[in-house]
């Protein structure tokens, strides 16, 4: 089965490097000489992933379900360089399709328990299906807003009737006296005592009717918490057998299971990833890694908020904690350059620009969170890497945020008061920010202001897009640097700082009418390697000088 493949059949021939600098680093120390040990993701193996994703496109079969995909560019023992491609736990249902790296080795010995425990989970999910479609749940919405409308009927004629009785009241006790009075003001009284009785019948009629469909419905949401627990223990259980049957081997061919790579416990799914897959097989087959790069192709999770077509690195829960082992045999990598204070990060891939006892400002590269997401997977970004690396790394607190694909400068402060004190400032607007950018196209302004309202949409996340009727004021000052063959370099100054702000203002018709070069989020179709947005200046006031600070990162496109 072939799964060697030129990287002629995913780029051309003459493929140029525009940029060799890596966008992320697949890194982890090594078990037993402790080095720190580290694989690029590079232009290149962007460009090939690229590819990939175009074959993807043109296969209907790959857009059935979202998933993670992965290419790894290795060294032949000859020296020369093929592709191997991978995708994460099943492929429509398969763990072995044709052209792609196999499973980790351990899945053939517990098959028959796979099956069983599957096909166990599958009836689980259909009665689940089932008990969630249960009949009487519609029929109880149904009548629960009959019995509604029917006590606002009520509600609203007794509330008539009551004004009407108090003008009776008013009128007879002007005009009748003695017994007659006592006879008129009975029967008012009756009359309300008749309505209130009215009332709690037609509650009791309601509780009569919808109390055993509530019973009903009590029951079969416990049934489903209970298929829910089972499954999760069945899935638990299997996981459980797989990881003591996986084995992983390195680049020094030692190989050890999940299980003993992962005592303390292991996460559904390790083992199943792009990155172990991709590694495990080169270490096997004598491959030397040069770059990886891993990407989310078909719909968006239900629990992650991931788009088609853009990278991401190893999960923090599944893969990080194997990269160390895997990576294992790889020559050390040499301390990355770091322009450092006394007392700073002597090896880390992030570029730091500025920092003293009070804050510290990154050059944060394109493809890296600014602080960890929500989820297990999106953890690794600037916040958690200098938390991990810098002796005071868990007072830090980042200040304002970059999107992963933007590259540029990101401020952090590391004490609780700089943090306000530099919050205060990003709110008042009194911190100066300048990017560069370039535009997918021709731009005929040469300067102007874009003053557009945006506005998230909740249901349709990160996406953001103009409304004038929800959106928050959003302001950004423009200025045309150079124009390029069929493209534009701009000059963006926001003067708010609202998520997605330039990326919307360049690409909606009412403002620059053309997306930033690599924006696919919001249009644009060009194949390129990275977002073409760089956070270039950034000058403030320093909160202990009370002195200018003006910051700048070249920028890298």
């Amino acid at each position: 089965m072939v799964v060697l493949y030129a990287p002629s059949d995913f780029i051309d021939c003459d493929f140029a490097v525009s940029d060799s600098s890596p966008s992320y680093w697949y890194e982890g120390r090594c078990l037993e000489s402790g080095h720190r040990l580290r694989l690029p993701r590079t232009s290149i193996s962007e460009a090939i992933a690229h590819g990939l994703m175009q074959q993807l496109a043109n296969n209907d079969c790959y857009s059935h379900e979202g998933k993670m995909f992965g290419i790894l560019l290795v060294e032949l023992p000859n020296g020369e360089q093929r592709v191997l491609k991978a995708f994460s736990g099943l492929l429509n249902g398969c763990s072995v399709v044709a052209g792609w790296v196999p499973p980790i080795p351990g899945r053939d010995e517990v098959a028959l328990e796979e099956a069983r425990t599957l096909a166990q989970l599958d009836a689980i999910k259909q009665e689940i299906l089932s008990l969630k479609q249960l009949s009487e749940r519609q029929q109880y919405e149904t009548l629960s807003d009959e019995f509604k409308q029917q006590l606002q009927a009520m509600s609203d004629r007794h509330r008539h009737c009551k004004h009407q009785r108090q003008e009776k009241r008013q009128q007879i006790c002007n005009t009748l006296t003695t017994e007659a009075l006592t006879i008129a003001l009975e029967q008012l009284d009756e009359e309300s005592r008749q309505h209130g009785i009215e009332r709690r019948q037609l509650k009791r009629q309601q509780n009569e009717v919808l109390q055993p469909l509530q019973q009903l419905i009590a029951a079969t949401d416990t049934r489903i918490s209970e298929l829910k627990q089972q499954r999760k223990a069945l899935s638990r259980q299997l996981q459980a057998q797989m990881h003591a049957t996986y084995s992983l081997t390195n680049f020094l061919g030692r190989s050890l299971s999940l299980q003993q790579l992962m005592p303390t416990g292991l996460p559904t799914g390790t083992g199943d990833c792009c990155a172990p897959k991709l590694l495990h097989y080169a270490a096997t087959h004598n491959l030397k890694p040069l770059a990886m790069a891993e990407f989310w192709w078909g719909a968006s999770s239900i629990n992650q908020d991931k788009i088609q077509g853009e990278f991401y690195g190893a999960c923090a829960e599944r893969c990080q904690p194997l990269m160390g082992f895997l990576l294992s045999g790889l020559i050390p990598n040499p301390p990355a350059p770091f322009p450092a204070r006394e007392g700073g990060v002597k090896s880390l891939s992030l570029s730091i620009i500025y920092q003293d006892e009070w804050l510290i400002a990154v050059n944060k590269p394109a493809g890296l969170l600014s602080v960890p997401g929500r989820y297990s997977d999106r953890q690794d970004s600037v916040l958690s890497r200098l938390r991990h690396l810098l002796p005071d790394g868990m007072a830090l607190a980042s200040v304002h945020r970059l999107d992963q694909e933007t590259s540029g400068i990101l401020l952090l402060a590391r004490d609780r008061q700089t943090h306000r004190q530099l919050s205060q400032q990003f709110q008042q607007r009194q911190i100066h920010k300048v990017y560069e950018a370039i535009l997918s196209g021709v731009a005929i302004a040469e300067q102007g202001v874009i003053d557009l309202p945006l506005w998230g949409d909740p249901e349709n996340r990160p996406y953001q897009k103009v409304d004038w009727q929800h959106g928050k004021p959003s302001l950004t000052q423009f200025q045309v640097m150079a124009r390029e063959q069929d493209y534009t370099r701009v000059e963006f100054t926001p003067l708010t700082g609202r998520t997605h702000q330039l990326r919307v203002h360049a690409a909606d018709a009412r403002g620059l009418g053309i997306t930033i070069l690599g924006d696919r989020l919001y249009g644009c179709c060009a194949v390129t390697s990275r977002l073409h947005l760089h956070a270039r200046e950034l000058s403030f006031e320093h909160p202990q000088f009370k002195k200018t600070l003006y910051l700048k990162a070249i920028t890298p496109f």
